[in-house]
């Protein structure tokens, strides 16, 4: 199966050995994005709603620059740190994604890259 690259420079650079999102066939598959502001390389200050959305502008950078748009997504991963703010998370996560609603998991982790508070993957789908 062939696979290409997706980058782009409204979406923080890959801080490891890894492609920012990557076509296989007919899906993107979009590595963890983090709080990363792109334009100064460091974690948004701020919650984990502010967070998040930081992720997913940064998604949706990623997504863009693919040729595809949030409705497009198929499945999410969300990584948080404190599951204590999974009703302000998910609050904020339903002011983005329109029903039907991609699938989802949502876990607990001891720790994410730089400290952030939230962590997001997709799968979108042409």
């Amino acid at each position: 199966m062939h696979t290409s690259v997706v980058t782009t420079d409204a979406a923080p650079k890959a801080i490891g050995p890894y492609s920012p999102a990557v076509w296989a066939g007919d899906f993107l598959f979009v590595s963890g994005q983090t709080p990363i502001d792109p334009a100064t390389g460091a974690v948004v200050a701020g919650s984990a709603v502010e967070q998040l959305m930081q992720c997913i502008a940064n998604v949706r950078a990623l997504l863009k620059a693919a040729g595809l748009d949030l409705d497009q997504v198929v499945k999410t991963t969300l990584f948080v740190k404190d599951l204590n703010q999974f009703s302000a998370i998910n609050e904020a996560y339903a002011s983005v994604f329109a029903p039907p609603y991609p699938a989802r998991s949502c876990v607990e982790v001891a720790r994410l890259p730089k400290d952030a508070l939230v962590e997001l993957e997709v799968i979108a789908a042409r």
